[in-house]
């Protein structure tokens, strides 16, 4: 009976799932078919609009003509930017005295600026020899229809606006529930007749996974079918409507005696929101076999993908309760329900603030995610491992100059990772250094004022470190640092710490040391008060000098708590993110960024979330062996 239940919710939950991702893919392919319609109409008025030099008679001509051949409920305008006016318009509220062509009025000001957008973002593509920006903006009406904008162009300059509103969405596509009961029910009936004849749980077991894997491959099957089908159905429509449009625009050009050269390609109509061709058509106008097979192709590995890793969880759902470790777990927490409810809460909050991010970090870095692609799917900018092969196979780490001299690559990895050891292993050696040596004179006894020392020597750790960096960072300014002053006073020469990277280096070497002293130091003085002081008499009866008993007694003493706290200073510095953005800024030519700095500025500054994601996983990996190295090595943090 449990092997049945198990295979209904393992078989139901995946089966809602893929009919939910099946409803989802069948939705994005009804509003992709309904936006390239709208823009083959929107690409082929622009089209006729630059034949017709953008403004004037012609224009206004070409618009009364072709507004015949719109859908029911769909306007166009025509707006140029010479004189900020409407040159022509089929919308509503453009009739009677608000006719074109008139000039644009001060409420009318959003659709010019519009313009101006699209305008900014063909010339900054074109400078660029890049897709970078959007020269089609799509935006939401009201009663559910949209706007889709594209510019103008006359002899290589942006000189005007034309606008296409459509009417809202038609009911997109959906699954029927017929297959999913289908491929539901038939593998129930065969392991419950199953049950009646075998009675060896692991034959059991054995005809429930084989059930399960009929069910799911059936719907799969069904599934991709129906993607496949529509796909195509897209391309056939979309490639009917482009033909169409050719013949009208034809019969527009002849009956207006607009430009017909260049040759209309109603191919290129089809395009993304670069104004780039999609290439699924011919610029005759024909489907492109090849380019709708490797699309389809494309789809069904997605949905491979997809319905494999369905496959996975409903099998490990299905062993778990057919096992009867859904019977033990429910028994486990009703014994211990106070238990659990008391941590529920913490739970919950470790799974949203912690885990949820840190899984979400790591799946962001297999993906191309950018500022320009942030409304984009994960499917869609998935890369898989190219981040991290580009992160780590980059060894160009210097190259010799025409002089002879050796360049850097600073925005190589290695060479940050080189730096970043640099930076932690001299930190962590000044503080554990200097807090020892301060805790070993505060356990003076009879030392006079003690207690002020103490007070006094924890205020660096005290302060906010970014107003401690900040400080730092003033203190070594060329021209009025304290630093350089005292540097004056004795006969010296200023020093511009932040142009090379040796000085920029010392600056926050300087800065983190003065950080990172008091938390030694505490650690330190800690361990040293809980020493048996009856182990310094010992050794000094045996003859042991101040070093012997240094070496003998308090080194090993204070081992369990200097090893873990050098762990965590490893890992804090490794971060230490204030510091270096703070003071130095990565400067000079980020020379000075550390790995976390780094991966900041490619989120931030460079807009490669992805790569940034990945780059933050790699530090995450090289952090995590470090201390499972160190662990296993110091055993500092076993029990005795």
């Amino acid at each position: 009976m449990r092997v049945l239940v198990g295979l209904f919710l393992a078989l139901g939950v995946s089966l809602v799932l893929a009919q939910g991702l099946l409803a989802r893919t069948l939705e994005t392919i009804s509003t992709e078919r309904a936006d390239r319609q709208a823009l083959v109409s929107l690409r082929a008025l622009e089209d006729l609009v630059q034949r017709a030099g953008g403004s004037g008679d012609s224009v206004r001509a070409v618009v009364s003509t072709w507004k015949e051949q719109l859908p029911p409920g769909s306007a166009v305008r025509v707006i140029a930017f010479s004189g900020i006016q409407l040159e022509a318009s089929t919308f509503p509220e453009d009739q009677g005295d608000r006719a074109a062509p008139r000039r644009l009025s001060r409420e009318e000001k959003p659709i010019y600026d519009r313009g101006q957008r699209l305008r900014a973002a063909v010339e900054t593509n074109r400078e660029e020899g890049s897709a970078r920006k959007l020269e089609v903006e799509t935006e939401a009406l009201p009663n559910g229809g949209r706007l889709l904008s594209a510019p103008v162009e006359v002899d290589g300059s942006v000189v005007g606006l034309v606008e296409l509103a459509i009417g809202p969405l038609a009911a997109p596509l959906k699954p029927g529930l017929g297959p999913l009961l289908l491929w539901l029910l038939v593998p129930l009936a065969v392991c419950a007749g199953a049950c009646f004849v075998l009675r060896r749980q692991l034959l059991l077991v054995a005809v429930s996974v084989l059930a399960l894997g009929v069910g799911l491959g059936g719907y799969a099957s069904y599934s991709l079918g129906l993607l496949s089908a529509e796909v195509r159905g897209t391309q056939e429509l979309v490639a009917g409507q482009l033909r169409t449009m050719s013949q009208r625009a034809q019969a527009v050009m002849a009956e207006r005696q607009l430009a017909v050269e260049p040759a209309l390609q109603p191919g290129n109509w089809d395009a993304d929101h670069f104004r780039r061709p999609l290439g699924l058509v011919t610029p005759e106008g024909a489907v492109n076999e090849a380019a709708v097979s490797a699309r389809v192709e494309e789809l069904r590995s997605g949905a491979n993908r997809a319905f494999g890793g369905l496959g996975v969880v409903a099998v490990a759902l299905l062993l778990f309760i057919g096992m009867g470790g859904l019977a033990r777990t429910i028994e486990t927490v009703v014994e211990n329900r106070t238990a659990y409810l008391y941590i529920a809460p913490a739970m919950v909050g470790m799974v949203v603030l912690v885990f949820f991010p840190f899984f979400y970090g790591i799946t962001l870095s297999f993906t191309d995610s950018n500022l320009y692609n942030t409304g984009q799917s994960l499917s869609d900018i998935w890369v898989g491992l190219r981040n991290y092969a580009e992160i780590l196979g980059d060894f160009n780490i210097a190259r010799r100059a025409q002089d002879g001299s050796i360049v850097f690559n600073y925005l190589n990895f290695y060479y940050t990772l080189f730096f970043t050891v640099v930076w932690t292993v001299t930190n962590v050696t000044i503080g554990v250094t200097v807090g020892l040596i301060l805790a070993l004179i505060l356990n003076v006894q009879g030392l006079a004022l003690r207690p002020v020392y103490r007070v006094l020597l924890i205020l660096p750790w005290a302060m906010p470190n970014y107003i401690t960096a900040l400080i730092w960072k003033g203190m070594f300014h060329q021209q009025f640092g304290v630093v350089n002053h005292v540097i004056r006073m004795f006969g010296g020469q200023g020093l511009a710490w932040y142009d090379t990277p040796v000085t920029s280096f010392l600056t926050v070497l300087a800065t983190n040391g003065w950080l990172s002293f008091p938390f030694m130091m505490v650690v330190s003085l800690g361990a040293l008060t809980s020493i048996p002081v009856e182990l310094y008499e010992a050794a000094r009866v045996d003859g042991a000098s101040r070093w012997q008993q240094f070496i003998s007694i308090t080194l090993p003493s204070l081992k369990p708590a200097l090893v873990p706290a050098i762990i965590l200073s490893v890992v804090w510095t490794f971060n230490q993110f204030n510091v270096i953005f703070l003071v130095t800024e990565g400067e000079p030519s980020n020379s000075t960024e550390i790995l976390i700095t780094q991966a900041y500025k490619y989120a931030f500054q460079r807009y490669r979330y992805g790569y940034a994601a990945a780059y933050s996983t790699v530090i995450f990996g090289i952090l995590l062996l470090y201390s499972v190295v160190q662990n296993r090595v110091s055993r500092a943090t076993e029990a005795a």
